[in-house]
């Protein structure tokens, strides 16, 4: 990780070329070091992060204030940093300690509610870095009225209360602490003389973490891992040392690669897609994991597992059109820095972290990397895996066939499809963020905003599902469309997972909206594509689908007929 000073180098960039963010920056201490370091961090990321920071300690009157610059500047995220010195002296002084916890946080409930209300920015609080004044010594975590006990109450109930509003994203500066420790954390000479509570030398970890949550609120985070085998889930060469000889087990060396292969599970259970690429022969690779009773991983926990002797360079290709997603959003592990290196030069997208050569140290290293941020977990996310395990066998089948027409018949697929309802908003707030190549205008919908769309009159939620006989895909696709008068109607968004790409989702999904359309007695259906560095594949998609061009805009006359080929029925109800 780069220190402080190496993170300002960035400034000399040329920026031109990267992504600007309108940034407001809120604090009750000194921020001007915070503020660079976000910059720079953001440099790092190919983000043009364009930071505002508001006046010392005026966060509430900022918020409140209809008047103040961050009410009448436009700005894509908002950060708040309440800090434990201010909270301290704010017990310290109050009359009410043992509910000191509830007041504080009604207090942020109500401004973060205010700007949720008043704004379409999204937002990262901060949580409270502990700091224990031993008034009560170590009975402190037994006596409520204690600062740390309402601290710890506090954190806790921001945790508890914030968990599902999609564009609140709390910055966990309590575990930042228990990395770096308390002591690195807080300079007090910096206190003391110019009221700065994060020391120089955590700014790097801290401005990383905001960093991470910003790129993942834009809908930039890692999909998937890719890993090695030997020497990286397990001591030892399989292809040498046997099954009996490997090191994976409850002592020594072999304690580290069971622990790792255990947040490797947890992260799958979270949604991130696991996959092999081993240079190896794959039936002695995967008796490993049928067989060895330490092994923690087992085979139905991995989408593609690819293992032969190619070019990891190639198999990993090969994982990426399996999955459809982009390289950027894949990291590979290896421990061989031959292997890493060669992969770098040849798919520079790709995040290849550079693992200790201890195995003892890989979770460490890895828990400071952070690799996998998000802001949004759904049920959707736990059966990943084995969407693309279906997804790998029906790639199998599709090679048997010579012609592309006669694959989709044999694939017998339908649809259903639904208005946005309380059981699909979820998934569908999450492929809004998560979507970025089939996207037509990029907009991301939190839940409570697709509840008012569900709740609108003038506006339309469709959300699509595909099924074929392999399985079901689950909720691919949704749509809103807009009523702009009595005979024209707007497509706000379509968004659709690359899982499903060149299948005739889209085709069959014109078809049922030229259908509703018509039902619905509209004569026009205008719709409008705004490009990003992702979504360029979908650039022709409207001219394609019989649109016609204005200027930025497409038309479809409902009042001709309408009918795109697709090999996708409609589900009956």
């Amino acid at each position: 990780m780069k220190s402080f000073s190496e993170i300002l180098k960035n400034q000399s960039k040329d920026l031109s070329s990267f992504k600007k963010l309108n940034v407001a920056l809120l604090c009750d201490q000194s921020s001007q070091f915070l503020s660079k370091a976000i910059h720079g961090a953001g440099i790092d990321c190919s983000l043009n992060a364009n930071v505002w920071e508001a006046p010392i300690n005026q966060i509430e009157n900022q918020i409140y204030n209809p008047n103040s610059d961050f009410n009448n500047k436009l700005f894509n995220t908002c950060i708040i940093f309440e800090s434990s010195h201010s909270l301290l002296k704010e017990y310290n002084l109050s009359e009410f300690k043992s509910s000191f916890a509830e007041l504080q946080f009604e207090r942020i409930k109500i401004f973060i509610n205010h700007i949720i209300d008043n704004s379409q920015m999204n937002i990262i609080l901060f949580n409270f870095y502990e700091i224990n004044d031993y008034v009560f010594g170590n009975f402190s975590s037994k006596v409520k009225e204690s600062f740390i006990f309402q601290l710890r109450k506090l954190n806790m109930l921001i945790s508890d209360n914030f968990s599902n509003i999609n564009r609140l994203s709390i910055l966990d500066i309590s575990s930042i602490q228990n990395k770096i420790g308390s002591n690195k954390m807080f300079d007090s000479s910096l206190y003391i003389n110019y009221g700065i509570v994060v020391s120089l030398d955590s700014l790097p970890m801290v401005s990383n973490n905001i960093l991470d949550i910003i790129l993942a609120q834009n809908a930039i985070f890692k999909k998937c891992l890719i890993l090695d085998l030997d020497n990286t889930l397990w001591g030892g060469i399989i292809g040498d040392d046997g099954i009996e000889n490997i090191e994976l087990g409850d002592l020594g060396i072999g304690k580290s690669f069971v622990d790792f292969q255990m947040w490797i599970k947890k992260i799958k259970e979270r949604g991130i897609i696991i996959c092999i690429c081993s240079k190896n022969n794959e039936d002695i690779a995967k008796n490993v994991f049928i067989n060895h009773p330490d092994m923690k991983l087992k085979l139905e926990d991995i989408s593609v597992f690819i293992a032969n002797w190619d070019s990891k360079v190639d198999n990993i290709k090969k994982i990426q059109k399996v999955l459809n997603i982009g390289f950027d959003s894949m990291v590979f592990l290896d421990d061989n820095p031959y292997e890493r290196n060669s992969v770098i030069e040849n798919i520079p997208d790709i995040s290849v972290p550079e693992l200790p050569k201890d195995p003892s140290n890989y979770l460490s290293f890895l828990y400071n990397e952070n690799l996998f941020e998000t802001t949004t977990v759904s049920n959707l996310d736990k059966n990943r895996t084995k969407l693309y395990q279906t997804e790998y066998k029906r790639l199998k089948t599709k090679s048997v066939f010579t012609d592309l027409t006669d694959y989709m018949k044999s694939l017998k697929m339908t649809s259903k499809v639904e208005y946005l309802n309380r059981f699909n908003i979820p998934r569908v707030s999450q492929l809004s963020y998560r979507s970025n190549q089939f996207n037509l205008r990029t907009i991301r919908y939190s839940e409570q905003e697709l509840i008012k769309i569900m709740q609108s009159k003038k506006k339309y939620g469709l959300v699509f599902d595909l099924t074929d006989k392999f399985g079901s895909h689950g909720v691919v696709s949704y749509m809103i469309i807009n009523e702009v008068s009595l005979e024209e109607i707007f497509i706000e968004n379509w968004a659709m997972s690359c899982r499903v790409l060149e299948r005739g989702m889209e085709e069959f999904i014109m078809n049922y909206i030229y259908n509703f359309a018509i039902k619905n007695k509209y004569n026009f259906l205008n719709a409008e594509y705004v490009e990003t560095k992702k979504n360029i594949i979908v650039k022709d998609l409207y001219k394609k689908l019989g649109f016609s061009s204005l200027k930025d805009k497409f038309q479809l006359n409902l009042k001709k007929s309408f009918s795109q080929k697709t090999h996708i029925n409609l589900k009956d109800e």
